[in-house]
């Protein structure tokens, strides 16, 4: 009995007694039908949920909606599929990154938003940058889509960039929130090509449904580059990032990581304490490279958890921003509870 929180989905369960539960992620295509989705958007990853009745007292849906400011979350509601057909149920609470919903009958579930067309361009979410390099690409090919903040719809895109030997480049996510049914617009200081356009009108589609991404060209990546995102309401910048040439190789790295290096530097007491999930952190930093085994190892063998802690973000701190951004995002990934108390 007690409450278990997912770290790879977010999901939470509280539970009263041992009980095993079967989950995984569906596709909201397959489920919401064309009339549904004229009214009603995706506010989060579908669930497709097995366990037996009765024994889950309460369960925490992940959103990815922005509710700072005056959001109206009577316009969230859990969509369950069951047969075909979707029944709606409103959620107990609904709170930063998740939508609660007691004594829950499992089946196909996920948090959905209602459209007005009053609200329709003022609907925020949490979002997502995400650049890829084509490594057999000629020269310096580039894919960067722009996503809300789903893990479901980013582990899908992963997955199809891997199939295409692809390397994701880590970058810091927007600094603003977005809005579903606006239009941001792509620019570069640099000459570069930008295909098919570069405005993307900003809406919830898996890679089954829309081509996500706008493929970005650089014949000659011998300096650094930088890319904006700008909201076409009314200009401003909502996300900047630089690339450059990783050395002698075509590999391109994230030079604009100060929101990583500043939030570490800021919260690194309450980091040390707090921070939990270590041995999936080190994973996820040594996959990247960011830190070798040895380094782990001398993380893993301090005597406490802070103690742990506090080596690790020393020697984040030691080898710049660049990997203070990196372990930033893993924490937006692994703990986004944490960091968004911390924020």
């Amino acid at each position: 009995p007690g409450i278990f929180r997912c770290s790879i989905t977010g999901l939470a369960f509280v539970v009263n007694s041992a009980v095993t539960i079967t989950y995984s992620y569906a596709t909201w295509n397959t489920h919401l039908s064309e009339a549904d989705q004229e009214m009603w958007v995706p506010a989060g990853p579908l669930f497709r949920i097995q366990v037996q009745r009765r024994v889950v007292q309460a369960v925490e849906l992940p959103h990815f909606m922005c509710l700072a400011g005056d959001v109206d979350t009577s316009l969230c509601s859990i969509a369950h599929f069951k047969s075909g057909k979707m029944t709606l149920e409103k959620p107990d609470r609904v709170i930063a990154f998740s939508a609660g919903l007691s004594n829950p009958d499992f089946s196909l579930l996920g948090v959905v938003w209602r459209k007005l067309r009053s609200t329709l361009n003022s609907i925020p979410v949490h979002s997502l940058v995400l650049i890829f390099h084509q490594l057999r690409a000629a020269d310096t090919t580039l894919h960067l889509y722009l996503i809300p903040d789903d893990k479901s719809l980013k582990e899908a895109i992963e997955k199809q960039e891997k199939n295409w030997n692809s390397k994701l480049i880590p970058k810091p996510p927007p600094f603003n929130r977005l809005f579903f049914g606006c239009t941001y617009r792509v620019t570069c200081t640099n000459s570069v090509e930008i295909m098919p356009e570069e405005h993307f009108p900003f809406c919830y589609k898996s890679p089954k449904e829309q081509q996500l991404f706008v493929e970005i060209y650089i014949k000659n990546m011998t300096e650094e580059v930088g890319f904006f995102m700008i909201d076409t309401r009314d200009e401003t910048v909502v996300w900047r990032a630089s690339l450059r040439s990783g050395g002698n190789s075509s590999t391109v790295t994230s030079a604009w990581c100060m929101v990583g290096a500043a939030f570490m530097k800021k919260h690194k007491t309450n980091l040390c304490s707090r921070m939990m999930q270590l041995s999936t952190i080190l994973l996820h930093l040594r996959d990247a490279n960011v830190i070798n085994s040895d380094e782990e190892e001398e993380v893993k063998r301090q005597d406490t958890r802070q103690r742990k802690n506090q080596v690790l973000l020393e020697l984040a701190e030691k080898k710049g921003v660049e990997a203070q951004e990196q372990l930033y995002q893993v924490l937006r990934m692994k703990d986004p509870y944490l960091i968004s108390d911390l924020e």
